[in-house]
This record gives C-alpha cells, structure tokens and sequence, in this order.
C-alpha cells in the first residue's frame, strides 16, 4: 500500500532541519496523490496551529509545514498501528482510531500533533492533524536489529508460504506481487538517504506485497474459516517484523538526515 506518511516524516524532518527545499517535500508528496488538503481534527488544534477546522475550507501542505515549524517542531516520525498495538499515539482514542483506519500517522512529538492521511477522492489526500495529548517517547528500535528480525520471520514463516503454494494456486500472481512493489517503489527521497534504509524499505515492500497477496488468496473459497485463522496467525508475526522494519528503516533515514544536516 502507499505510505505518503513515510514520505511526510522524511522530508518533513529534512525540511525542518534546512535540509529539503519546501518545493522539493512537496513534489515528493505529489507522487502519492495530485492534491492534498490539511484540516485540524478540533476547534482547540486549528486555533493552536492556525489550520482550518473540519467544517471549513480545507488548507494546503505548504501551511501545515510552515505551522508545524512555528509551533517548534524538529523531527517527525511513522507510526504503523495495528488493531491492538497502537503504541506511539499519545493516549489520543481519535487519532488511534483515524491511524488504524489508514494504516499510517505521522507523529510530531515537538508540535504535540499526530498526522493522519485519507484518501478521500481520486487523487486527493487530505491530511487530518490531532492533538497528541500525551507524547510518548519514541520506540527506537536499531535498523540492524530490525532487518534481522524481519530476516528470522522470514525463515519462520517461509513453510506456511510454501504451504499456501500461490504460485499454482493464483495465476499471475507474480506480476501481481510486482505490480505491488512498484507502489511502494514511486517514493521519492532526499539526497543523503541512506542506502541501508533503502534496502531495508525495499525488502519489506516486497514482503508486504507477499503478505497481501496471501491474505487474499482462497481458490475457489476452498479454504476453511479455521484454516484461514491459522494461516493469519502463523504470519501476522511476519507481518508485525515488516511494520517494525519500516518504521525502523524511517527512523534511520530520519536520524541521518537530520544529523548531517546538523553539520552543515
């Protein structure tokens, strides 16, 4: 699935640290979506950061960005929430909620906002800004240690993969993994990216797109309601290890970025 909220931490962190033209954070954004419109989820957080609210006429990218400076933000991070495990949303039952809807948030702990996008219309994203009551220290999980768990996944997995045997089962399903790929594969990033957090974005893209792609199969609705729960759950492990991956490999491209441009 697109992830315009691992593509708003980045850039959004190298922007507020100098090390991204404004134009530059925007046209990568421009790859998930042709418009994108900004509103505050309350009265309290668009009077607080200058938005406009629900009701009124949605704002612009460029605004969020410049209100996200003012109120002191320097980084922003991804947070991947799952029914159960929302960790990193402050406590906040509305934004948990819109986050785990969309799959994605962008968490600005400085600004005491979390950001989620929807996709609302035919090339429209509108990205809703919650207050984050209670922002919580950042889960840092090393790039290294995450890439080997997603590894160990992997190979714990790799029998119920095999047993799901999708190759025979779902004819073009390979160029349907592919085309999967590929969308994730659109992001644009910063000069300075770096390259293991590439890799690791890249293979998690690809077993996400596994992931999908097996979730979905059930030739010919053969498959029994108990065995479709013991498939999820023998690979919702590999699919929390692609979630900490990804997470992982933003917070890395994050922390370098900001960091070199701490140097300069």
């Amino acid at each position: 699935m697109p992830f315009p909220s691992a593509t708003f931490a980045v850039w959004g962190s190298a922007w507020l640290h100098g090390a991204a033209a404004p134009d530059d954070a925007l046209d990568a954004l421009a790859v998930w979506a042709e418009m994108h419109e900004v509103v505050a989820d309350d009265e309290g957080t668009a009077t607080a950061l200058e938005l406009p609210a629900r009701d009124e006429r949605a704002g612009q990218l460029a605004a969020l960005l410049a209100a996200l400076r003012k109120a002191g933000a320097t980084t922003a991070r991804l947070v991947i929430p799952v029914p159960g495990d929302v960790r990193g949303l402050g406590g906040s039952t509305r934004l948990a909620s819109a986050a785990v809807q969309a799959e994605q948030a962008v968490v600005v702990p400085d600004a005491g906002v979390g950001i989620v996008p929807e996709t609302v219309a035919d090339s429209v994203i509108r990205w809703t800004v919650f207050d984050l009551p209670t922002p919580t220290p950042a889960e840092h999980t090393p790039l290294g240690e995450a890439d080997h768990n997603l590894s160990t996944a992997m190979r714990e997995a790799a029998g119920t993969l095999a047993s799901l045997d999708l190759t025979s089962n779902r004819p073009g399903v390979r160029h349907e993994i592919k085309e999967r790929v590929a969308v994730s594969a659109r992001a644009r990033w910063p000069i300075g990216m770096p390259q293991k957090a590439l890799r690791v974005l890249q293979r998690a893209a690809e077993v996400s797109a596994i992931l999908e792609v097996a979730a979905e199969d059930d030739p010919g609705g053969a498959l029994s309601s108990s065995a479709a729960l013991r498939r999820s759950e023998a690979l919702r492990p590999l699919a929390d290890a692609v979630r900490l991956a990804r997470c992982a490999a933003i917070d890395e491209a994050v922390r370098v970025l900001s960091d070199h441009a701490g140097r300069h």
